[in-house]
C-alpha cells in the first residue's frame, strides 16, 4: 500500500501519481481517465478504446473456452 497526501493546486487539490504506477497502468500524459465512485473510495482506471475493449473481451472468452470447466470446478 502507498499512502500519499494532496497537494494544493490553485483552488484545487492534486495527487501526485509515480511514474511506476502510470507506466503498470498503461497511462500517459495524454491518456483519458475515469474517476469512480462509490462514496467511500475513488478509482481511477485508463479509458480504453473501442479496439482495446474488444481485444480484452477476447481475450477473455478464449480463457473461458479453455479454462472455464476447470475454473468451475475449482470454485466449487
Amino acid at each position: 500500500m502507498i499512502v500519499k497526501k494532496l497537494v494544493k493546486h490553485g483552488n484545487s487539490r492534486a495527487l501526485v501519481i509515480d511514474r511506476p504506477i502510470l507506466e503498470l497502468l498503461g497511462i500517459e500524459d495524454d491518456t483519458p481517465v475515469s474517476l469512480t465512485t462509490d462514496g467511500k473510495s475513488l478509482v481511477l482506471a485508463p479509458v480504453r478504446g473501442p479496439e482495446v475493449e474488444k481485444r480484452f473481451r477476447e481475450a477473455l472468452e478464449e480463457g473461458n473456452r479453455r479454462y472455464g470447466r476447470m475454473l468451475r470446478r475449482l470454485a466449487d
